[in-house]
Order: C-alpha cells, then structure tokens, then sequence
C-alpha cells in the first residue's frame, strides 16, 4: 500500500493507475477505521482494480469543538486496518494541505440536506459536501463508496455530484452491525460499558417502527411515536428526533440520540 500525504502525489498515483486501465474505488474516512470502513474497502478491492482510502478528520463538518477534539485517531492502527482489507493507496493529508482555514468557497447542497442531520448540525453538511467535492476534484473519475449509516450524508453526495456533473460513481453500501444490532461507527469508542450495554436500543426502535409499518400503519407521526417511545424509556438515552421520510413504496425511519455524552445515529429503510 502507497501511502501519500499531499494533494499533487494522491494525483499522480491515482492518474498513473487510471493509465494502465484500473478503475479506482475511493472510501473517504475520517480515520478511526472501524468494521464498516472495512465493509467499504473490501468491497471497492472487489470492484476496482486500484483501491484509496483517504483519513482526513474534516474540521468545517464539526459544528461544536470539543466534538472535533474528541474525535479519535490511531494512524498506525488505520494503516494497518486499511491495508488489510485491500487498500493499495492511502492518503492521510494535512489540515494545512487541505487549506481548510483558507478556503473562500464552499459547498451546498439544497433540499436534501435540510431537516434531519442539516437541522441538528447547522453547516455540518457544508463542511461535508466542501470536503468530499474537494477530494473528488483530486482523485479524479472513481467510483466511491459510501455507507448507508450516513443516510443522509449519502443524499448530500449523491446530489452534489449529480448536479455538479463529476466523474464519480456514488456506490451505496449497507449498514454493518455488532451482533446486538448497534451501528458501527467511530463514535462507540466513546461509551461506557453501561452506555454500549444501552445504545442498542436506537435500532430495537427503528425495528419496533419497522413492525408497526409492516402490520400497515401509514402515519408518519405514529409510526415516530413508536420509536421515540422505546428510545425515551431507556434511562441513559436521551431523543433528538425521529423520523419517518417517505422512500418509495416505504419509509425511511431515522433516528438521533445522545447515548451519556455521546451522540449517535441511525436509520431503516422499511417496506410499506
């Protein structure tokens, strides 16, 4: 695995692999790499013909600091993680790289980042959808994957690269879980053990909305009720919201909780 740490190496190693006819799939991390960023890689080493894993813990996405401070990181431990599930490149730049206190432009995307995440983290999608457009005008036409934890974040990249016309192929991905049903993600190294013993209890609700819109409820606000009832029930989890989003012939039920001091998220998608 080749592993750069500015913008021009990233570039050339990947237009060199596009050169001997190598599709190239891209996961964008932020490090703390977890079984669902492997899910991600080995799925693109499957795929692809070059695989690169970029680690950039993305500051304009944070809307609070110590959130940003509190973040986890062990490079060697994602190094390792990374090429162990089959990446071939990795680029972990700097924030001064990225020139993320310099930067005079910024992205939006309209519609699909309201509500939801976009409500609870007011800029969080900017910074998201300024960072990964940015990394996608460096690697240049991949096909880039992306978990269906962030569901809405998906949307965001979805859209942008859409209206923006950029040589990217988004690949949704399936949520990995623990055995208990929690979602994998970075921020469960920050529970207790009472908390992890408690933050399944986010996907014991979606799957209680899930019931109740399979036995054919069809009112959004009932079915929210149903899970913001189980979150609520339990002592150490405190409700953001839940939510029912119409999705085809379904729903897409969502749901954010702070679990102790630690917030976490999730989502279903639900036959109708």
């Amino acid at each position: 695995m080749q592993q750069t740490d500015t913008i021009a190496a990233f570039r050339a190693a990947l237009d060199a692999e596009r050169a001997m006819r190598r599709v190239v799939g891209l996961v964008p991390t932020m490090g703390a790499l977890h079984g669902g960023h492997r899910s991600l890689i080995e799925r693109a080493a499957g795929e692809c013909g070059a695989v690169a894993v970029t680690i950039f813990l993305n500051p304009l996405q944070f809307d609070v600091a110590a959130d940003l401070a509190g973040y986890p990181a062990d490079p060697a431990a994602d190094r390792e993680a990374a090429a162990d599930a089959g990446a071939t490149h990795l680029f972990v730049p700097a924030s001064a790289e990225m020139a993320t206190g310099a930067m005079a432009t910024r992205v939006r995307v309209d519609g699909v980042s309201s509500g939801l995440e976009g409500a609870a983290r007011p800029g969080h999608f900017e910074g998201v959808a300024t960072i990964v457009t940015k990394l996608f005008a460096v690697a240049g036409p991949c096909r880039a994957y992306f978990g269906e934890k962030d569901h809405q974040q998906l949307q965001v990249v979805r859209r942008l690269v859409s209206d923006l016309a950029l040589p990217v192929e988004v690949v949704a991905c399936p949520t990995v879980r623990a055995p208990d049903g929690l979602a994998l993600s970075s921020r469960n190294a920050r529970l207790c053990a009472a908390e992890r013993a408690t933050a399944p209890v986010l996907y014991r609700a979606l799957q209680a909305g899930a019931a109740q819109a399979a036995a054919g409820e069809r009112d959004a606000a009932r079915l929210e009720r149903v899970v913001a009832e189980m979150v609520d029930a339990e002592p150490l989890a405190r409700l953001d919201y839940a939510a029912a989003v119409p999705e085809g012939a379904g729903w897409r039920l969502h749901v954010a909780a702070w679990i102790g001091d630690t917030r976490l998220i999730d989502n279903l998608a639900v036959e109708g």
